[in-house]
């Protein structure tokens, strides 16, 4: 079965994103270069995951190899929507991050759903075999472009549903069951 590499060394545009209103929304990441425009859904954890791994990356390079990374509130901010025509190239089931010394840039590759996946793992001898066969985004960010990436991926992340203050769960407009209340609606 053949599979499909979407690289972008490095992007034009790289963000995550939302379609949809508090609650029911999906997630994407978008990256746009060389007239090309990918997107791939993920879930909200994923895209929260990303952030906070992709920050902890940028930290150890610096630590590691001198790296040198701007300050969190002096990225360009990119608050425009996500770029139309919004056609998912595949949903995300494995992310992975790198940090290439020799170029200091970032890599993170995003890597399609397997057909097993979403039911159970299996074997790690076969899945390494799977994984080779599935479509995957490939993006080359500079520490500037991932902690743009990084401010804007949080915030994206926080401004769905307010969590409740007791057991963490997102508020629903009519409540909801906490369990820290024996289920009662709050």
């Amino acid at each position: 079965m053949t599979h499909q590499v979407y690289a972008f060394e490095p992007p034009e545009r790289f963000v995550a994103g939302t379609v949809g209103a508090p609650g029911e929304r999906t997630f994407f990441l978008q990256a746009r270069g060389g007239g090309r425009l990918v997107t791939v859904a993920l879930e909200k954890v994923q895209v929260a995951l990303l952030a906070e791994k992709l920050d902890e990356l940028l930290v150890e390079a610096h630590r590691r190899f001198g790296v040198e990374l701007p300050p969190a509130d002096l990225s360009p901010a990119d608050n425009e929507p996500l770029e139309t025509p919004l056609d998912e190239e595949f949903r995300v089931g494995t992310l992975g991050l790198a940090f290439d010394v020799d170029t200091a840039t970032v890599v993170i590759e995003a890597i399609a759903v397997g057909e097993g996946e979403a039911e159970e793992e299996e074997e790690e001898d076969e899945e390494g075999e799977l994984a080779a066969d599935r479509d995957r985004l490939r993006v080359r960010l500079t520490p500037q472009a991932a902690r743009a990436f990084i401010d804007r991926a949080r915030k994206v992340v926080a401004s769905g549903r307010p969590p409740c203050p007791l057991c963490g769960q997102p508020l629903d407009v009519r409540g909801h069951l906490c369990p820290r209340h024996n289920g009662y609606r709050r």
